[in-house]
């Protein structure tokens, strides 16, 4: 039960791939919420499930990120058709963000995206992430960046989206949010973090005027871009994060594994 809403189990009905992937995706949305990273039922968390079909799973479209349960998220196709019984139907918006992902990236397993005040701050900045915070640093040489094209239901914007991502893992849409992804959520879930930590950092900093800030030499930013090991942060995501991200979820938001 997702805080007062009964939702029958799935578990036992699909995969065991499929339910450790439920049970994952519905931590992330759960995570979030503790975060503060939420928009009310806006934005999304998507994760491919295990098989040939390219399914992916995504939320509800209504339900509150704190109210997710890995059998009430959505099973739906590239086209975005909903492939099981379920009451609930999806954000047409979000289907185009991820479907263009998930279509074109086989390593994006999982796929966030968010519209925090300091996300979306930042990415209304001409200059984008700037090189202010170590965090930033560590973030910037992965950030890619698409220019705002209005409310994302245009299918047409699915191309453009993908080649501005190119082999990125981190993105600023303009004007709009946030965008992270990963082969796992741990992965996808910890790039985030990182970005949504940097945000904040610039808007703060900037306070004291852009003549103010001290910026790194570049050789300083190309030492710090050759320190942000990819598979270091796989390890450190999956084997340490992870593990402790759930600990706190189930002392602080239990449940989200039904």
């Amino acid at each position: 039960m997702a805080d007062g809403m009964q939702i029958a189990s799935l578990k036992g009905q699909v995969s065991e791939e499929e339910w450790k992937v439920r049970v994952d995706l519905a931590a992330m949305y759960r995570l979030t919420a503790l975060h503060g990273w939420t928009d009310m039922i806006f934005t999304h968390i998507s994760h491919r499930v295990p098989g040939p079909d390219h399914h992916f799973l995504i939320n509800p479209y209504g339900m509150f990120f704190e109210e997710i349960t890995a059998s009430s998220l959505v099973k739906v196709d590239l086209d975005g058709n909903v492939v099981q019984e379920t009451p609930y139907f999806i954000n047409p918006a979000g289907f185009t963000i991820h479907s263009a992902i998930h279509a074109a990236r086989d390593d994006a397993h999982v796929v966030m995206h968010l519209h925090t005040d300091d996300g979306v701050a930042v990415s209304c900045n001409k200059e984008g992430l700037l090189p202010l915070s170590q965090t930033g640093m560590l973030v910037r040489h992965d950030l890619a960046y698409h220019v705002y094209e209005g409310v994302a239901l245009d299918h047409g914007e699915r191309e453009r989206l993908v080649a501005d991502m190119g082999e990125k893992n981190n993105m600023l849409l303009y004007n709009h949010g946030t965008l992270t992804v990963g082969g796992t959520a741990a992965e996808c879930f910890l790039r985030m973090f990182f970005l949504e930590r940097a945000c904040p950092m610039q808007v703060r900093a900037l306070t004291a005027g852009r003549e103010n800030m001290v910026i790194p030499s570049q050789e300083v930013q190309d030492v710090v871009k050759g320190q942000a090991n990819p598979e270091g942060t796989k390890t450190l995501a999956n084997m340490l994060a992870w593990p402790g991200l759930l600990r706190k979820l189930d002392r602080e938001a239990p449940g989200y594994d039904v």
